[in-house]
């Protein structure tokens, strides 16, 4: 790992810090769109899942909903000022929150049916390491949904950037990186209206 590589989490972490306190109040109307995104993980009762970089946990009511009070939800996040804004807003109910760095879990291999990621693929120093690292926590035929509320070219418009060709998350790029990593990509959408990338671990 570069110095570079070791730098980020403490980057990540100065990024989403002063961000915390009002983030949800800056995305209100996302809650159905993240309720959408986690049904396409098709989880049942008694389900354990994860919710990767969850910051102030919006998608943790729907998972919660999703698995029933049988299931394991979740919620791993880098930064201690996003999981406080969770607990705020009550949403500790909903899961067991982990300050924990989402390439480095501290889950035994197999321990999850499922994986919800939201806007992580961006934050993640390294990419493949990251994928590699929710395909050992998640067993052979589980999921993993890579999810953002806007596609690629709504959000890059929104933050005033073009889209580039090395974009991860274009489907040519994203496809053989999660190939690689041990997951097999089913599905894939990139509307003005949602990101995502469904994907299966292979066995």
């Amino acid at each position: 790992m570069t110095d570079h590589h070791a730098d980020r989490p403490h980057e990540v972490r100065a990024f989403f810090a002063p961000r915390a306190a009002d983030w949800d109040t800056k995305f209100p109307d996302d809650g159905p769109a993240y309720a959408a995104g986690v049904a396409e993980l098709g989880l049942q009762e008694g389900d354990r899942v994860l919710d990767a970089g969850c910051g102030t946990g919006r998608a943790l009511p729907a998972l919660r909903a999703a698995v029933g009070p049988r299931g394991r939800v979740l919620g791993a996040d880098l930064t201690p000022e996003m999981l406080r804004a969770a607990v705020r807003a009550g949403r500790d109910r909903d899961a067991a929150l982990l300050l924990a760095d989402v390439t480095r879990l501290p889950l035994a291999d197999a321990a999850l049916d499922a994986v919800f990621a939201a806007g992580l693929l961006s934050h993640l120093p390294d990419s493949a390491g990251g994928l590699a690292e929710l395909a050992r926590a998640v067993r052979p035929g589980g999921r993993l949904a890579l999810f953002h509320p806007l596609g690629r070219a709504a959000l890059a418009a929104r933050k005033g950037r073009p889209i580039t060709p090395d974009d991860l998350r274009a489907e040519p790029n994203l496809r053989p990186v999660l190939d690689y990593c041990g997951w097999d990509l089913i599905r894939y959408e990139d509307e003005d209206s949602r990101y995502l990338a469904l994907a299966v671990r292979r066995a």
